[in-house]
């Protein structure tokens, strides 16, 4: 599959066949991919939690939802595998301390945008464009953050880590298209300007 093929027809997939799991050899595969990501410093500071079994699925879907269930949560749980994302910023703070950076206070305030989750953002993207040309649904959603300690404890999480988001695997079923597809995608002129914004 070519990547423009997979750009124009990925979307975010809710619904899956709880009957047909996603076997380790494919997860490894995808993430091999996601670890190509770019990185500043080549930090690469990311890890990811690969949740493929009924008893870590179940445990995850507790800490994150406090058992409430709507239609979208019920849909979501079909989800034979999920990849919890998360950031190191410790990872990075320590990189550009070393001398061929040499910011040796690590102080978080040279950072102009926190890059250590930019960067796992970037890794969840390779892998919902890798589900995709795996024959794959893929979906990234949030942890809401007043659920992280119950998420911490669930799975042992060392403090260092945030959980930036969760791509959730498996095969699609028939889905329910997201009501906020209506609002269609914006015009490249409302978003792009060349040399200023000025100009345009």
């Amino acid at each position: 599959m070519e990547l423009s093929e997979a750009v124009r027809n990925r979307r975010m997939v809710r619904s899956y066949d709880p009957d047909r799991p996603v076997s380790r050899e494919v997860l490894d595969g995808l993430l091999r991919l996601a670890i190509r990501a770019p990185s500043a410093g080549h930090t690469q500071g990311w890890q990811f939690l690969v949740l493929d079994d009924i008893t870590s699925r179940s445990a995850f879907w507790t800490a994150t939802s406090g058992g409430e269930a709507d239609a979208w949560l019920t849909r979501m749980q079909t989800a034979p595998a999920l990849i919890v994302c998360f950031s190191d910023k410790d990872a990075y703070l320590d990189r550009y301390a070393e001398p061929d950076k040499g910011w040796t206070d690590r102080d978080e305030a040279r950072w102009p945008v926190p890059y250590w989750h930019i960067d796992t953002g970037m890794a969840a993207m390779i892998l919902l464009l890798a589900a995709q040309e795996a024959g794959l649904g893929a979906c990234f959603f949030g942890v809401p953050g007043e659920r992280w300690p119950q998420l911490r404890a669930a799975f042992a999480v060392p403090d260092r880590l945030a959980a930036v988001g969760v791509v959730s695997l498996g095969y699609p079923a028939a889905d329910v298209r997201s009501p906020s597809l209506r609002r269609g995608r914006r015009p490249l002129d409302d978003v792009v300007s060349y040399g200023s914004f000025a100009a345009g």
